[in-house]
C-alpha cells in the first residue's frame, strides 16, 4: 500500500520529490502507532491521537506536515475505494428529487438565482463523484473526499473550493438534514493572498471618456459609490436619495442592507436618466405588463407593489423576459454582460493593459478613499465588509504611505 501511495504522490500530489519520503514516514509511523492495517481509513479521533503523541517529540512544522500526509493518504484510500465500487447508477430519480428539494430550500431562504444555479451545479458534480451511492447514505467523509479530489486532482483555487464546500454543506443540512460540521477533514487548496487590481484616478477618468449612455452611468455609480456589479444592477428608484446624497444598497452580500455615498456630480445625470426610464415604466403600465420582481414574499403581501414607480429598476432592460423562477413575463434589470462588454471595449480604447473588470472600479473606490486619508473603518462601512481584514487588503495597494514612514535612504 505504501508503494502505491508513493507512486500516487509522484504522479498526482505536486510535491517536491525530497518531501515524499517524509510523507511516507509519517503515514507508516501513524499506522504502526495505532496498530491498524494500512488499508483502513482513519477516524478523526485516531488521527488526533497520533498527532497529539507527535507534539511531545517533534516540532510544530513536523506535526503539520504529518497532518497533511495523513490527509493525502486518506484521500488516496478513498480513490482506491471508488475503483472497487464502480457500477450502474440506479438512483437517478432519488437524486432528481433531492435536486428539486435543494432548489426549494434555496428559494425558501431567498438565495439569489446565480447562487441557486451555482449550488445546484456543485450538487450535480458531487453526485457524479460519489457514483452509485444513494443520497440517504452520504456521510461527511464523502464530502471530505470530494473536497480533497478538487484540491488534489483538479487543483482548483481556495475560493472555488470554499464555494463547493458551502454548496454541499447546504445540501447536507437542508436536503439530507445531516450536520457534518465535525466530520470534515479534507485536503484543502492552499490559500494565497492576491492583491486586487487597482486603477489610477487618471485611468478611471480615461475609461469614463470611452463609455456612453447607461453603461457610463453604471460604471460611474459603481466607482463613485463602491458598489458590486449585482448591487448596481438591482438598484430601484426608491433606493436613490438625491436630497440626502445617499444610496441604499438592499440585500447586498450576506443579505445585508447598507448606505453609501452618492456623488454630487451624478445627481443631474440620475435625474435625466430617471426621466428617460419613466416613459418605459408608463408604457408597461399602459400595456398592463406584470410588475417587476420583488424580493422575498413581498409580491404576495403587496400584490400591486411591483407596478409602483418606487420599485421599478433604476437600470431596466429594454425588452421583456421570462422570469426563470415562476415563468412570468416581466421586465428585468439590464444583463450584467452589457456593462462588462462596454468596459472591456473602453479598456482597449484607453490603452490600459491591466487585467481590469467591473469589480476593479470598486477596488479603485476603496483604494482612492484610503489615499485621500479616510479611515479604514469608514471605508469598511461603505463597502459593506463584515471583516475589517477584508478591507485592510487595500492598504497594500494604496500609493500613499498611510503610516507616514520615511525611508532611511531619504534621510541620508
Amino acid at each position: 500500500m505504501i508503494t502505491a501511495f508513493k507512486e500516487y504522490l509522484h504522479r498526482r500530489a505536486s510535491l517536491k520529490p525530497a518531501y515524499i519520503p517524509y510523507y511516507l514516514k509519517w503515514v507508516s509511523a501513524c499506522y504502526e502507532f495505532l496498530d491498524i492495517d494500512l488499508s483502513s481509513r482513519l477516524m478523526s479521533e485516531q488521527k488526533k491521537q497520533f498527532l497529539t503523541h507527535m507534539t511531545k517529540r517533534y516540532e510544530d512544522w513536523q506535526v503539520k506536515q504529518a497532518d497533511t500526509a495523513l490527509r493525502l493518504f486518506d484521500y488516496f484510500l478513498s480513490v482506491e475505494g471508488r475503483k472497487v465500487r464502480k457500477g450502474v447508477d440506479d438512483n437517478v430519480n432519488e437524486w432528481k428529487y433531492c435536486e428539486e428539494k435543494m432548489r426549494e430550500a434555496l428559494r425558501l431562504r431567498h438565495r439569489s438565482l446565480s447562487t441557486e444555479r451555482t449550488y445546484l451545479m456543485w450538487v450535480r458534480r458531487f453526485q457524479g463523484f460519489v457514483g452509485v451511492k444513494q443520497p440517504a447514505g452520504l456521510e461527511g467523509r464523502d464530502l471530505q473526499d470530494f473536497l480533497s479530489y478538487l484540491a488534489v486532482e483538479k487543483k482548483i483555487t481556495p475560493s472555488t473550493q470554499n464555494q463547493a464546500l458551502n454548496a454541499i454543506v447546504f445540501f447536507f443540512r437542508h436536503v439530507l438534514e445531516k450536520n457534518i460540521d465535525n466530520e470534515l477533514n479534507a485536503v484543502r487548496a492552499k490559500q494565497r493572498r492576491r492583491l486586487p487590481v487597482v486603477l489610477t484616478v487618471r485611468e478611471v477618468m480615461t475609461i469614463f471618456e470611452h463609455l456612453i449612455g447607461t453603461s457610463k452611468l453604471m460604471a460611474m455609480l459603481i466607482y463613485g459609490c463602491g458598489l458590486r456589479l449585482q448591487e448596481c444592477l438591482r438598484l430601484r428608484i426608491k433606493d436613490i436619495d438625491l436630497e440626502q446624497g445617499v444610496i441604499i444598497v438592499r440585500a447586498g452580500k450576506g443579505d445585508k442592507d447598507r448606505r453609501t455615498v452618492l456623488p454630487e456630480v451624478l445627481k443631474d445625470d440620475l435625474i435625466r436618466h430617471m426621466a428617460e426610464i419613466r416613459s418605459l415604466y408608463e408604457h408597461d403600465r399602459k400595456e398592463n405588463v406584470n410588475g417587476v420582481w420583488l424580493p422575498g414574499a413581498l409580491d404576495k403581501k403587496y400584490p400591486k407593489a411591483g407596478k409602483e414607480w418606487g420599485w421599478f429598476w433604476l437600470f431596466p432592460s429594454k425588452s421583456l423576459a421570462v422570469d426563470p423562477r415562476n415563468l412570468i413575463v416581466r421586465r428585468h434589470h439590464v444583463h450584467p454582460a452589457s456593462i462588462q462588454k462596454a468596459l472591456k471595449v473602453a479598456l482597449g480604447k484607453a490603452g490600459i493593459a491591466k487585467q481590469a473588470s467591473v469589480h476593479t472600479l470598486r477596488h479603485s473606490f476603496a483604494t482612492h478613499l484610503l489615499e485621500q486619508g479616510y479611515d479604514i473603518r469608514t471605508i469598511q462601512e461603505l463597502l459593506g465588509h463584515q471583516n475589517l481584514q477584508t478591507t485592510m487588503i487595500y492598504t497594500h495597494v494604496a500609493n500613499k504611505n498611510i503610516l507616514g514612514v520615511k525611508s532611511p535612504l531619504d534621510v541620508m
